[in-house]
Protein backbone atom coordinates (compact mmCIF):
# COMPACT_ATOMS: atom_id res chain seq x y z
CA UNK A 1 0.00 0.00 0.00
CA UNK A 2 0.94 3.83 -0.80
CA UNK A 3 1.91 5.16 2.52
CA UNK A 4 3.19 8.82 1.75
CA UNK A 5 4.57 10.16 -1.89
CA UNK A 6 6.00 13.22 -2.54
CA UNK A 7 8.01 14.82 -5.81
CA UNK A 8 11.58 14.37 -6.94
CA UNK A 9 12.41 16.40 -9.68
CA UNK A 10 10.44 17.53 -12.41
CA UNK A 11 8.99 14.14 -12.74
CA UNK A 12 9.92 11.91 -10.66
CA UNK A 13 8.44 10.99 -7.34
CA UNK A 14 9.81 9.11 -3.84
CA UNK A 15 7.04 7.19 -3.08
CA UNK A 16 6.88 5.29 0.79
CA UNK A 17 4.97 1.68 0.22
CA UNK A 18 4.43 -0.66 3.22
CA UNK A 19 4.80 -4.24 1.76
CA UNK A 20 3.98 -7.66 2.55
CA UNK A 21 8.26 -8.89 1.71
CA UNK A 22 10.29 -6.22 3.08
CA UNK A 23 7.84 -3.74 5.73
CA UNK A 24 8.31 -0.57 4.65
CA UNK A 25 10.45 0.32 1.00
CA UNK A 26 10.49 4.01 -0.07
CA UNK A 27 11.13 3.81 -3.84
CA UNK A 28 11.23 6.34 -6.85
CA UNK A 29 8.70 6.20 -9.62
CA UNK A 30 10.31 7.55 -12.10
CA UNK A 31 8.10 9.42 -14.57
CA UNK A 32 4.98 9.61 -12.48
CA UNK A 33 4.50 12.99 -12.11
CA UNK A 34 4.07 13.13 -16.07
CA UNK A 35 -0.33 12.79 -16.53
CA UNK A 36 0.37 10.00 -19.27
CA UNK A 37 2.97 7.54 -17.45
CA UNK A 38 1.34 4.45 -16.50
CA UNK A 39 2.32 4.79 -13.04
CA UNK A 40 1.09 8.51 -12.24
CA UNK A 41 -2.07 6.96 -11.25
CA UNK A 42 -0.86 4.24 -9.25
CA UNK A 43 0.94 6.17 -6.40
CA UNK A 44 -1.51 7.69 -4.55
CA UNK A 45 -1.62 7.34 -0.66
CA UNK A 46 -4.06 4.67 -0.22
CA UNK A 47 -3.73 2.22 -3.41
CA UNK A 48 -3.02 -1.03 -2.84
CA UNK A 49 -2.14 -3.63 -4.92
CA UNK A 50 1.04 -5.42 -6.75
CA UNK A 51 3.95 -3.71 -7.13
CA UNK A 52 6.95 -4.57 -8.67
CA UNK A 53 10.32 -3.09 -7.94
CA UNK A 54 14.09 -3.39 -8.94
CA UNK A 55 16.77 -3.02 -6.38
CA UNK A 56 19.54 -1.44 -7.45
CA UNK A 57 22.57 -0.65 -6.18
CA UNK A 58 21.60 2.77 -4.01
CA UNK A 59 17.89 2.82 -4.76
CA UNK A 60 14.77 1.02 -5.38
CA UNK A 61 12.80 1.82 -8.44
CA UNK A 62 9.18 1.33 -9.27
CA UNK A 63 8.65 -0.51 -12.41
CA UNK A 64 5.15 -1.37 -12.22
CA UNK A 65 1.89 -1.31 -10.35
CA UNK A 66 -1.37 -3.15 -10.45
CA UNK A 67 -3.86 -1.51 -8.35
CA UNK A 68 -6.51 -4.01 -6.53
CA UNK A 69 -7.97 -1.26 -4.59
CA UNK A 70 -8.28 2.86 -4.85
CA UNK A 71 -10.20 3.16 -1.67
CA UNK A 72 -12.48 5.80 -3.32
CA UNK A 73 -14.77 5.55 -0.59
CA UNK A 74 -12.11 7.14 1.71
CA UNK A 75 -10.38 9.42 -0.94
CA UNK A 76 -13.32 10.71 -1.90
CA UNK A 77 -14.97 11.88 1.45
CA UNK A 78 -13.22 14.66 3.87
CA UNK A 79 -13.68 13.35 7.04
CA UNK A 80 -12.78 9.42 6.06
CA UNK A 81 -9.65 10.55 4.47
CA UNK A 82 -8.32 13.15 7.16
CA UNK A 83 -8.91 9.93 9.37
CA UNK A 84 -7.31 7.71 6.45
CA UNK A 85 -4.39 10.05 6.59
CA UNK A 86 -3.78 9.49 10.12
CA UNK A 87 -3.81 5.60 9.58
CA UNK A 88 -1.10 6.12 7.01
CA UNK A 89 0.72 8.65 9.17
CA UNK A 90 0.71 5.76 12.14
CA UNK A 91 1.54 2.90 9.63
CA UNK A 92 4.37 4.63 8.76
CA UNK A 93 5.57 5.88 12.09
CA UNK A 94 5.46 2.02 13.27
CA UNK A 95 7.05 0.12 9.96
CA UNK A 96 10.46 -0.47 9.80
CA UNK A 97 12.43 -1.41 6.71
CA UNK A 98 13.21 -4.76 5.90
CA UNK A 99 11.31 -5.59 9.08
CA UNK A 100 7.84 -7.62 7.78
CA UNK A 101 5.06 -7.25 9.17
CA UNK A 102 2.22 -8.66 7.77
CA UNK A 103 -0.15 -7.55 10.84
CA UNK A 104 0.37 -3.88 10.46
CA UNK A 105 -0.42 -3.84 6.56
CA UNK A 106 -3.44 -6.48 7.40
CA UNK A 107 -4.90 -3.73 9.98
CA UNK A 108 -4.52 -0.88 7.39
CA UNK A 109 -6.06 -2.67 4.80
CA UNK A 110 -9.02 -3.66 6.95
CA UNK A 111 -9.69 -0.57 8.57
CA UNK A 112 -9.65 1.59 5.54
CA UNK A 113 -12.04 -0.97 4.21
CA UNK A 114 -13.83 -0.14 7.53
CA UNK A 115 -13.67 3.72 6.76
CA UNK A 116 -15.11 2.87 3.64
CA UNK A 117 -17.93 1.00 4.02
CA UNK A 118 -19.31 3.16 7.12
CA UNK A 119 -19.26 0.43 9.93
CA UNK A 120 -18.72 0.42 12.49
CA UNK A 121 -18.70 4.32 13.38
CA UNK A 122 -15.50 6.68 11.87
CA UNK A 123 -14.61 7.52 15.74
CA UNK A 124 -14.64 3.64 16.73
CA UNK A 125 -12.85 2.48 13.75
CA UNK A 126 -9.53 5.11 14.52
CA UNK A 127 -9.46 3.78 18.57
CA UNK A 128 -9.45 0.78 17.34
CA UNK A 129 -6.89 1.24 14.96
CA UNK A 130 -4.54 3.17 17.37
CA UNK A 131 -4.93 0.76 20.07
CA UNK A 132 -4.13 -2.34 17.44
CA UNK A 133 -1.36 -0.65 16.24
CA UNK A 134 0.29 -0.36 19.51
CA UNK A 135 0.04 -4.69 20.09
CA UNK A 136 1.52 -4.66 17.07
CA UNK A 137 4.29 -2.78 17.34
CA UNK A 138 4.79 -4.91 20.74
CA UNK A 139 4.20 -1.50 23.14
CA UNK A 140 0.71 -2.55 24.49
CA UNK A 141 0.94 -1.17 28.09
CA UNK A 142 -2.84 -3.14 29.51
CA UNK A 143 -5.38 -1.30 30.41
CA UNK A 144 -4.72 2.43 31.52
CA UNK A 145 -5.34 3.09 35.66
CA UNK A 146 -8.62 4.43 36.21
CA UNK A 147 -12.35 3.97 36.78
CA UNK A 148 -13.52 2.03 33.52
CA UNK A 149 -16.86 0.75 32.86
CA UNK A 150 -16.98 -2.88 32.34
CA UNK A 151 -17.99 -2.32 28.73
CA UNK A 152 -15.09 -0.69 28.02
CA UNK A 153 -12.45 -3.27 29.74
CA UNK A 154 -14.00 -5.88 27.82
CA UNK A 155 -13.83 -3.67 24.45
CA UNK A 156 -10.20 -3.09 25.00
CA UNK A 157 -10.04 -6.89 25.35
CA UNK A 158 -11.41 -7.44 22.34
CA UNK A 159 -9.41 -4.65 20.22
CA UNK A 160 -6.27 -6.59 21.72
CA UNK A 161 -7.57 -10.14 20.98
CA UNK A 162 -9.98 -10.56 17.83
CA UNK A 163 -8.35 -11.18 14.09
CA UNK A 164 -7.88 -8.54 12.52
CA UNK A 165 -10.47 -9.76 9.72
CA UNK A 166 -13.05 -9.87 12.30
CA UNK A 167 -11.76 -6.77 14.00
CA UNK A 168 -14.55 -4.18 13.18
CA UNK A 169 -17.50 -6.42 13.92
CA UNK A 170 -18.63 -4.54 16.70
CA UNK A 171 -20.11 -1.51 17.82
CA UNK A 172 -20.51 0.47 21.25
CA UNK A 173 -22.29 2.89 23.27
CA UNK A 174 -21.27 6.40 23.23
CA UNK A 175 -19.83 6.30 26.80
CA UNK A 176 -17.58 3.58 25.88
CA UNK A 177 -16.69 5.48 22.85
CA UNK A 178 -15.87 8.04 24.64
CA UNK A 179 -13.44 5.80 27.07
CA UNK A 180 -12.14 4.30 24.33
CA UNK A 181 -11.10 7.85 22.83
CA UNK A 182 -9.55 8.77 26.38
CA UNK A 183 -7.36 5.78 26.27
CA UNK A 184 -5.99 5.76 22.78
CA UNK A 185 -5.13 9.47 23.71
CA UNK A 186 -3.16 8.33 26.61
CA UNK A 187 -1.00 5.73 24.73
CA UNK A 188 -0.49 8.18 21.89
CA UNK A 189 0.82 10.39 24.62
CA UNK A 190 2.86 7.69 25.97
CA UNK A 191 4.31 5.89 23.27
CA UNK A 192 4.49 8.41 20.27
CA UNK A 193 7.27 10.74 20.35
CA UNK A 194 6.48 13.42 17.62
CA UNK A 195 3.37 15.57 16.57
CA UNK A 196 1.01 13.82 14.03
CA UNK A 197 -0.04 16.16 11.15
CA UNK A 198 -3.22 14.43 10.13
CA UNK A 199 -4.28 14.20 14.00
CA UNK A 200 -3.93 18.18 13.73
CA UNK A 201 -6.41 18.48 10.95
CA UNK A 202 -9.33 15.38 12.56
Amino acid sequence: MVLSERPVGEYDKLVTLLTLERGKVRAFARGAKRPRNRLAAAMQPFHFGNFRVFEGRNSITVEDAEILHYFEGVRDNLDNSLTGMLFLELADYYAQENDVNRELLALLYQSLRALENGKPDRQLVQVVFEIRSLVIDGQFPGLPEGEWQESTCYAVRYIVETPIEKLYTFTVSAGVLSELARIAALYRRQFIDRDLNSLAFL
